[in-house]
């Protein structure tokens, strides 16, 4: 999975930018906001997501890291895809989108085009909790949910267990069983072991 791209800015456009690398250009979509970030600099680098399909391979990018956290989130909610995701995230801020979740302010989020009422409702069940559960609410107006990328532990532990197989759901079960009886000073690869073996 390609990580991020550093390079030269060859190019950019509202939802697209092509990055030189050793004579390689790279096409990545972007959001208006990280578009907004990224000012005509001579080197770049965006946080990347590789998405698959059987008839393209398309690079999205993210100058922030709590935007492509953001983004992850919300593609890995049924009925919403990359280019959604990049669409909510073109005309939200991440906090816009964070504070429109906890308010189940369900109205901001349809007024983003291509999405519906069931959507949206989907998006404020489903992520509701885990931004409450990562301390957005505790600090008014400051680092949130999705920026606040501090557990990197878990967030480790979880991308390891669903390369082994796990879905989403039944890994971040275990890890956060696991986690609630050895606490938060256990190691990456013993919280993955313990976290393997739970499941059973």
């Amino acid at each position: 999975m390609i990580a991020y791209l550093k390079g030269k800015l060859a190019h950019k456009d509202p939802t697209y930018v092509i990055i030189d690398i050793h004579g390689l250009g790279y096409e990545v979509k972007i959001s208006l906001t990280t578009y907004g970030l990224v000012k005509d600099e001579e080197e770049i680098m965006l946080h990347t997501y590789l998405h698959i399909k059987e008839d393209a391979h398309t690079l999205f990018g993210f100058k922030e890291a709590s935007e492509k956290k953001a983004f992850l989130e919300l593609i890995s909610i049924n009925g919403v895809g990359p280019n959604t995701g990049l669409m909510i995230l073109s005309s939200l801020t991440v906090e816009e989108l964070e504070q429109a979740i906890l308010q189940n302010d369900h109205a901001t989020i349809q007024r983003v085009k291509g999405i519906g009422a069931k959507t949206a409702q989907r998006i404020v069940l489903e992520l509701k909790d885990k931004i409450k559960k990562e301390g957005m609410t505790a600090s008014e107006g400051s680092a949130s949910g999705f920026i606040q990328n501090s557990n990197k532990l878990k967030q480790e532990a979880l991308q390891a267990l669903i390369t082994l197989g796990f879905t989403k759901a039944q890994a971040e079960k275990n890890i956060t069983t696991v986690l609630k009886k050895s606490g938060p000073d256990v190691s990456l690869e013993a919280l993955i072991k313990a976290s393997l073996k739970s499941s059973s």
